[in-house]
């Protein structure tokens, strides 16, 4: 029997496709730079899989971008240091395979080609993949198609679905149920998930919620942080810190105010700001709108020129996870902008946690709120009022901080219940 949806995604969504892509080249430098680095995709991957034992079965991981990977890596490492496999490792976007290069857990890293039947068949002959794991929604129909006519299991892990999905409109619908029939398995993070992947009828596939490695992850990252000790333990000392991570200007906007009239009344308390893009224009604001009222210094010169400033302007990246470390009270970014950044990152630290209105995006945000640990602010009233409420009843930071760990401990162990789930089908 002829796909319909074969041929209708082939004639008319693949072709509109490339004329946007191609069109975003022409003004988007990371489009561009996609295009660009896939004309020597084929070619480097023959290369690299020379170095390889290919009697060892070979497991494929594909992710959109970085937000991703860092959900497979739990997974991925721990398939790896067993030896038994090849690992490779595919992405869609730029930034993502620029990022993640260097990755000491794979074999080949390399980008996945765009999603015509002649790639995705080209590049499954080359590379022979003997399962296929795709995290989250990163799922591309003439690689699943393949991959179902060469009898290759494929599963979706971190698979979620919400019950308003627009995939579950009429003809969305049926495009997806007879896309995901072509699945081995979907490894889903919850129950509920697990119940909106199954209105879409699927008979053939094997659908079980084992929870989300973004615990996993986020718990194995802070073990990690916390041996960098970028201060000394004592730095803070007697103080009261809060890390507001992630911070865009509607952040800071709401947040500094708030921080400021604090200041005036508790001596001990700090702030340690990390904008989510630290450039000298945007540094230099943040120093200017707090002239005359805090005291700041940059990170950078911390160290050696520390006079107990009251606000410390993070002017690096890649340090925000250990700055929790050092944390009594978390702000997270976005949640005035486009949307909440990770609220886990601070919540393994066993601390309370706060954000803004826009967080209905993150499933954490959402539980942590119910539970009481997480905070919503809605303006500048508010977060002063939470801000000194947490600053000034340690019993309370103690509480709320004894809910913080437990909700991280309880969701702990997704990456085990998965490599149970990829092991028994090798």
């Amino acid at each position: 029997m002829v796909n319909i949806w074969y041929l209708f995604y082939n004639i008319f969504v693949i072709p509109l496709l490339f004329v946007l892509l191609n069109l975003g080249g022409l003004f988007n430098r990371k489009i561009k730079t996609g295009i660009k680095d896939r004309k020597k995709l084929f070619e480097n991957l023959i290369i690299n899989l020379q170095g390889l034992d290919r009697k060892k079965k070979m497991v494929w991981f594909h992710q959109s971008s970085m937000g991703e990977f860092e959900q497979a890596k739990p997974i991925i490492s721990r398939l790896y240091e067993t030896g038994k496999v090849n690992i490779i490792i595919t992405f869609f976007s730029p930034s993502g395979y620029e990022n993640s290069k260097n990755y000491p857990y794979a074999h080949i890293i390399s980008y996945i080609p765009f999603d015509t039947p002649y790639f995705a068949n080209k590049f499954l002959t080359i590379v022979k993949p003997h399962l296929a794991v795709f995290m989250r929604y990163d799922i591309w129909p003439n690689f699943i198609w393949q991959l179902k006519r060469r009898k290759v299991p494929a599963f979706v892990v971190d698979a979620t679905m919400r019950f308003d999905s627009k995939r579950k409109l009429p003809i969305a619908k049926n495009f997806h149920h007879k896309l995901f029939n072509d699945l081995t398995s979907i490894l889903a993070v919850s129950e509920d998930d697990v119940d909106n992947f199954r209105t879409f009828g699927l008979n053939k596939v094997n659908i079980k919620a084992v929870g989300d490695t973004r615990f996993d992850r986020v718990s194995e990252k802070s073990k990690t942080a916390k041996e960098r000790k970028l201060l000394k333990e004592d730095f803070f000392k007697g103080k009261k810190v809060i890390v507001a991570g992630s911070s865009w200007e509607a952040d800071e906007n709401v947040i500094l105010p708030a921080f400021i009239k604090l200041a005036k009344y508790d001596p001990d308390v700090r702030l340690i700001l990390v904008p989510h893009e630290p450039t000298v224009i945007h540094l230099e604001k943040l120093e200017n709108l707090l002239a005359g009222q805090l005291k700041s210094i940059r990170f950078s010169y911390l160290l050696n020129n520390y006079n107990d400033e009251k606000v410390i302007i993070v002017d690096s990246i890649g340090i925000l996870l250990t700055l929790y470390y050092y944390a009594d009270i978390a702000y997270v970014g976005g949640s005035f902008k486009q949307g909440v950044h990770n609220v886990l990152e601070p919540a393994v630290y066993g601390i309370p946690v706060v954000y803004g209105p826009k967080h209905l995006s993150s499933r954490e945000a959402i539980e942590m709120a119910k539970i009481g640990n997480g905070l919503v602010i809605k303006n500048k009233r508010d977060a002063y009022r939470v801000f000194r409420k947490l600053t000034s009843d340690e019993g309370l930071r103690n509480k709320l901080g004894e809910i913080s760990s437990a909700f991280v401990e309880k969701n702990l162990g997704a990456t085990e219940e998965i490599l149970k789930e990829i092991n028994s089908t090798l």
